[in-house]
C-alpha cells in the first residue's frame, strides 16, 4: 500500500525527500550549535575585548579566512587564563599571519592555510611557503607543514627545516616519508641529540618516495614512540 506524503515543519513532504530533508536538519543543528559555543567563548571576555575579537572574526569572514583558528587562540588564551588583552593581541597577530599564509600560498583549504600560519608563526618566513603553491590531493602539504612547525617548535635550525622539508616535497615524498622523519627525529631529540644534528642524520635515511601508508600527524609532546 503507498503511503502518503509525511508532515515536516508544517509541510506535507513526499517520502522520498525525508531523509534528505533530516539531514539538512541536522547539519543546520550541528552548525547552531558549534554557534552557540563560539559564542560562549567570546562571552567569557571583557566588553571591550569582545568586540575587538569580534571585529577581527568579522575581517577573517570578509577575506574568507578561516575564523575557527582565530577562536582557537581565545580558547588556549582562556585555558591558560591570560590576560584578555594578550588574548586579543594573539587573535590579531593570527589573523595577520593568515593573511600572510593566503599570500604565500595563493587559494587554500582552510587546514592548508592554518598549517602554513603555523609555520609562519614557528619561525618560518612567508616566501619559503612558496613550494607548497602546488596542491596535492592526499593532503599531504599539511603533513609536510605540521613536520616543520614541530622542528621548528623542538629548535631545529630553520635553514635545516626548510631545507629538508621542501626537498622532501619537491621530490614527491608521501605522508608516510614525513611522518616517519618526524617520529625519528623527535625520538633522537628526546633521547639528548642535537636538533639539527637529529635532522641531518636522519634526513639521510628518508627515500624521495615511500609505498603510501595510513599517517597520523605528529601530536607534540603527546607521543614518545622509539627510534627505528
Amino acid at each position: 500500500m503507498r503511503r502518503g506524503p509525511l508532515l515536516l515543519l508544517g509541510l506535507r513532504v513526499p517520502h522520498a525527500m525525508t531523509a534528505s530533508l533530516a539531514a539538512c536538519a541536522l547539519l543546520l543543528l550541528s552548525a547552531t550549535t558549534a554557534a552557540a559555543q563560539d559564542t560562549s567563548i567570546l562571552s567569557r571576555l571583557d566588553p571591550i575585548s569582545r568586540n575587538t575579537v569580534d571585529l577581527l572574526l568579522d575581517s577573517a569572514t570578509n577575506a574568507g579566512l578561516p575564523i575557527r583558528s582565530l577562536l582557537g587562540k581565545v580558547q588556549e588564551g582562556m585555558a591558560k587564563k591570560v590576560d584578555n588583552r594578550r588574548i586579543v593581541d594573539a587573535v590579531r597577530k593570527r589573523l595577520a599571519t593568515l593573511r600572510l599564509a593566503r599570500t604565500s600560498l595563493g587559494p587554500s583549504s582552510d587546514d592548508a592555510l592554518n598549517a602554513a600560519a603555523d609555520v609562519i608563526e614557528a619561525g618560518a618566513h612567508p616566501e619559503q611557503l612558496a613550494p607548497f603553491r602546488v596542491h596535492r590531493r592526499d593532503n599531504t602539504d599539511l603533513e609536510a607543514m605540521t613536520v616543520w612547525a614541530d622542528f621548528l617548535s623542538r629548535g631545529v635550525p630553520k635553514e635545516e627545516a626548510y631545507t629538508a622539508i621542501t626537498k622532501l616535497w619537491q621530490d614527491g615524498a608521501d605522508q608516510a616519508t614525513f611522518h616517519s622523519l618526524w617520529n625519528n627525529v623527535q625520538a633522537d631529540i628526546l633521547q639528548g641529540l642535537n636538533p639539527g644534528t637529529a635532522l641531518q642524520n636522519r634526513i639521510r635515511e628518508s627515500p624521495g618516495r615511500t609505498p603510501t601508508q595510513a599517517g597520523k600527524p605528529p601530536e607534540g609532546q603527546q607521543e614518545n614512540p622509539g627510534s627505528r
